[in-house]
């Protein structure tokens, strides 16, 4: 009988990750390598964070419509949520990557530097980073996140699945192990080994559980990183606010407010909106960061003289103050995006005559630190009958850093849009067909006047409430034509006149309230106003774009 030869001993290879593990490193690697792009944002001044400027992008090339979607979906959560996805898809991608780096380690660190990549160029379109520095936090982040991809997957190796614990065995001498299987062959027959023989085998539960929790360290570690980070970028944002203690006193203060102006309604909104309450709706995710030393504020263009003052000449110049009530043309019916304060400035009207308005400048363009734009034409700052401001206070504090610090534009009876242009650098004197506002192109009307609206803001829609005497109440707006009056109807009966509170002025809203005598049973509810020139807001509902939202705002209750 010929002896079977010896098989040749092969070194066994490395244990490929199974696919869900890989996936699992891929992600959590993700993750580490945008926490090392916030954190290096917070800590070194002039570097974007990559996750703003990624969505800064994504905001920019947004297709008409999108914004009052979103804002329809998440309201003042829009640039969260905003966040929240870029995150969740950069960490899809990320675990794609990790399967293929399971595979070939290349294809997967490829995919990782090619998006990191992207999120560096992304971060030079910021007009307040250092390019450099969005080149190194670029580059920090991928470093990062395919060390931790690397260490991961190695740890991911050791997980044993179904098919790892099937290896395969090569026949060898009997010296080496045991006597040699009977092949049942005759002396002198050639003999051929098998190739292979099948022998289970499985791997410690052990390295299952190393792996998850390493990837669930990575996890949390990388989570407390990028909340750190945020945290300083955010802080570092609103220093500057901090060197501006008080504003100088206005020239033109406005009386204070009757103790019983307000109506005290359980449950309406105060007639002046506390700066922490007020809404924002804006394109910055990140409040951007204005240095006050550096900081100057532009009015160029069409202009005989062209201006420049720095923030304290701006507070050296005649400051008044007035109560104006501003809205977001994404506002639906029945909508919180709108809210009335007393903001402190310096009349655009005198600035724009120092400057010297040439003939044709039809169109007065605000120009923001972060590049966003909103134009309104030129004959509504000059209309003796409004009051447009350069705004440096809110309720008289100076502007807090994420509703426009240093200074703003603030124009009675416009759409935010148009007008209210935060983070002021500059105010240009142009055309009306030169430039359009950066709304506009996305499908926005250029001509954009706040409509005439109302909302019940007590009861609650879907409340229940005993029968008997109830209070209904809200506010209704109509800058700057003012309120007349509020009308309100339970069901089908007649509409009845509701009280109002003493209007402060016709650039602001008024509180109503309309006792009820509540029957048992389920009751709507349906409020209308009408402007200072008599014109009542129609009961015909539209979508908030292009030009703001109308009809009428009903709601449902039970009464018990």
């Amino acid at each position: 009988m010929v002896d079977a030869p010896a098989p040749v001993a092969t070194p066994s290879r490395p244990r490929r990750a199974p696919t869900w593990a890989a996936a699992l490193a891929g992600a959590a690697a993700g993750l580490v390598a945008i926490a090392a792009g916030e954190l290096f944002a917070g800590l070194v001044a002039g570097a974007p964070s990559l996750v703003v400027a990624v969505g800064d992008v994504v905001i920019a090339l947004q297709p008409p419509g999108a914004k009052d979607v979103v804002v329809a979906l998440f309201g003042t959560n829009d640039k969260l949520a905003l966040q929240v996805v870029i995150v969740g898809v950069a960490v899809a991608i990320a675990a794609g990557a990790g399967v293929l780096a399971s595979r070939r380690f290349r294809n997967g660190a490829a995919l990782f530097v090619a998006f990191g990549l992207l999120a560096a160029l992304a971060g030079q379109r910021d007009p307040l980073a250092e390019p450099l520095y969005a080149l190194v936090g670029g580059v920090l982040a991928v470093g990062a996140g395919l060390a931790a991809l690397r260490g991961l997957l190695a740890l991911a190796g050791g997980v044993a699945t179904r098919a790892d614990r099937v290896i395969d065995a090569r026949w060898v001498t009997p010296d080496d192990n045991g006597p040699a299987p009977d092949t049942g062959a005759a002396p002198g027959d050639d003999v051929v080994a098998p190739a292979a023989a099948p022998a289970a085998t499985s791997m410690p539960d052990w390295d299952r559980r190393r792996f998850l929790i390493a990837s669930a360290g990575t996890v949390g570690g990388a989570l407390a990183t990028m909340a750190v980070g945020r945290s300083l970028l955010d802080g570092r944002h609103g220093e500057e606010v901090v060197t501006v203690s008080r504003l100088p006193a206005a020239l033109q203060p406005v009386p204070p407010l009757d103790a019983g102006q307000e109506l005290g309604a359980a449950g309406i909104t105060p007639l002046v909106v506390a700066n922490d309450d007020f809404y924002r709706i804006d394109t910055a995710l990140v409040v951007p960061r204005v240095k006050v030393d550096t900081w100057r504020l532009e009015v160029r263009g069409m202009v005989d003289r062209p201006l420049s003052f720095t923030y304290d000449e701006l507070l050296e110049m005649p400051l008044f103050e007035q109560y104006v009530t501003i809205s977001c043309v994404s506002n639906p019916v029945g909508g919180d995006l709108v809210g009335n304060a007393l903001w402190t400035g310096v009349r655009l009207r005198d600035v724009l005559e120092a400057a010297g308005v040439q003939a044709g400048a039809t169109q007065i363009v605000g120009r923001s630190v972060d590049g966003f734009t909103a134009g309104f034409p030129t004959a509504w700052a000059l209309d003796p009958g409004r009051e447009a401001m350069i705004a440096v206070g809110m309720n008289r504090e100076p502007l807090p850093a994420k509703h426009g610090f240093p200074a703003r534009l603030i124009v009675p009876g416009l759409y935010g849009y148009v007008s209210a242009t935060k983070w002021l650098e500059a105010i240009e004197l142009t055309t009306r067909e030169a430039v359009d506002g950066y709304w506009i192109p996305l499908g926005w009307a250029k001509d954009a006047p706040i409509l005439t609206q109302s909302r019940i803001d007590v009861p609650a829609q879907d409340a229940g409430i005993p029968a008997g005497p109830t209070e209904v109440a809200g506010v209704a707006w109509a800058p700057d034509r003012g309120v007349a009056g509020v009308d309100v109807r339970i069901d089908d009966g007649p509409w009845l006149p509701a009280r109002t509170s003493r209007p402060i002025s016709d650039a602001t809203w008024v509180q109503w309230a309309l006792a009820w005598d509540a029957t048992p049973g389920r009751h709507r509810i349906e409020v209308r106003a009408t402007d200072g020139t008599g014109d009542t807001q129609t009961e015909d509902r539209t979508n908030v774009a292009p030009d703001g939202a109308r009809g009428h705002h009903r709601i449902s209750v039970s009464i018990g």
